[in-house]
């Protein structure tokens, strides 16, 4: 899979081309298994990381396309689709539970994550 960062994300995109938009924080592809559906990954501390090496970016953590028929999982590693194997329904279940707490966390901040930034905010006061 190649990538292609991008502003926008384009409404019809190709096959085996990872979009990314820093600016929007967003990733999108078709699913590799060839089912067409459109993958869409949000990028943020409590969704999926971004890592880009100069020549390749990886995807973490695992894709799992649960809402779609072809229940597909993989990681995009270096530009590579890694298929993962299947996964039953009590560990999808699972999955999504622990996705849904991560949102939650991020979105409310943890204590130490506003100590820090009450820090930083201190220094900057300061100077």
């Amino acid at each position: 899979m190649r990538h292609k960062f991008v502003e926008y994300i384009p409404s019809q995109i190709e096959e085996d081309i990872l979009y990314i938009s820093i600016e929007y924080d967003v990733a999108k592809h078709k699913c590799p298994c060839g089912c067409g559906a459109d993958i869409v990954t949000s990028l943020s501390p409590a969704r999926w990381k971004l890592t880009y090496d100069g020549e390749t970016v990886s995807l973490y953590p695992s894709i799992g396309n649960w809402s779609h028929g072809c229940k597909s999982h993989y990681w995009i590693t270096n530009d590579n689709v890694v298929w993962a194997g299947q996964i039953t329904n009590n560990q999808m279940n699972k999955v999504i539970r622990n996705d849904k707490e991560e949102v939650k966390k991020h979105i409310g901040g943890s204590s130490k994550s506003k100590g820090f930034i009450d820090w930083m905010k201190n220094i900057f006061r300061s100077h």
